[in-house]
């Protein structure tokens, strides 16, 4: 009972300590503006989910209507059986999470000698890595292919697994050396006193601390061979093998365009992106609070 006093005691309090929101022209501007940018961004998703929920003659519909007249919800049914939807996604999540694993193995060590070794020529190194960034994978389409076919690769995942990761490894080492680089070497050193190796320190102290860093690697390595195009589309050529990316393409014919069934693809295809953003959230967050010294 005097629990339950002392619980509606606290809660009076924080209500009464609570102070006003009190809208002013200033701050009624930048929510307005806030919701405009969100909507801009949002919009074409929204577009692209109504459009995958049409059926096909309304999409030649003239004038064409923002909402479906029939909702067509069997699309998201139906797209499965015509065509192998299962086998790009999986061909799509093995190849983002190999491809996302071999830069972290790569770039954990690469970047953490990088940080903790002030060697000659390391700035002009650190540049040279950033500037790999600025080649695509469309610029070096023949040089891949010619490559890839020399080693005996094409039509494999483990082309496109080794392309990926080689495209994303330069800002993944340029990005985790500043992390690493901020962690004071007093708390390694500290570490090593009580018994931990060089290993161990970097495992238990150096990576618990830069953890925002390293959520920032595996997003945008995995994120960017999701939605990879180019590399897949001319390495890989049987449709068992292909990725979500390359695979909507079977819906753009010679004379025709499934748009309902493409668009539908495509709303299928940012599920797995949203569930890592979801399932990640947690631990950058906890990074981010776990990541000061105390």
């Amino acid at each position: 009972m005097k629990t339950l006093e002392k619980k509606n005691e606290m809660s009076a309090k924080v209500k009464k300590d609570k102070v006003k929101f009190v809208w002013t022209p200033k701050k009624a501007a930048t929510a307005i503006s806030a919701y405009m940018i969100g909507l801009f961004f949002i919009y074409p998703y929204i577009n692209m989910i109504l459009t995958s929920l049409k059926p096909n003659e309304e999409l030649y519909a003239f004038p064409m209507k923002r909402l479906p007249q029939s909702w067509q919800f069997d699309n998201y049914l139906e797209v499965w059986s015509v065509a192998p939807i299962g086998n790009f996604l999986r061909a799509s999540v093995i190849v983002s999470i190999c491809a996302t694993l071999l830069v972290l193995v790569v770039s954990v060590p690469a970047a953490y000698y990088v940080a903790r070794n002030r060697f000659k020529g390391r700035s002009a190194f650190l540049l040279l890595v950033l500037a790999t960034q600025m080649f695509s994978p469309t610029a070096l389409i023949i040089g891949i292919f010619r490559e890839v076919k020399f080693f005996g690769l094409l039509d494999t995942w483990a082309a496109l697994i080794i392309v990926n990761a080689g495209f994303n490894l330069a800002f993944a080492v340029w990005l985790l050396s500043g992390f690493f680089a901020s962690v004071p070497v007093e708390i390694e050193e500290a570490a090593m006193v009580d018994g931990c190796t060089r290993f161990q320190s970097l495992r238990r102290v150096v990576l618990p601390v830069t953890l925002p860093g390293l959520v920032t690697a595996v997003i945008f390595t995995f994120v960017s061979t999701w939605n990879e195009f180019t590399v897949a589309l001319t390495v890989i050529s049987s449709p068992s093998r292909q990725p979500i990316s390359t695979g909507i393409t079977t819906f753009i014919g010679q004379y025709d365009i499934a748009w309902e069934y493409l668009f539908t693809t495509t709303a299928i295809a940012i599920v797995p992106v949203v569930i890592l953003f979801i399932s990640i959230e947690k631990y950058l967050v906890g990074g981010l609070t776990a990541g000061s010294v105390k």
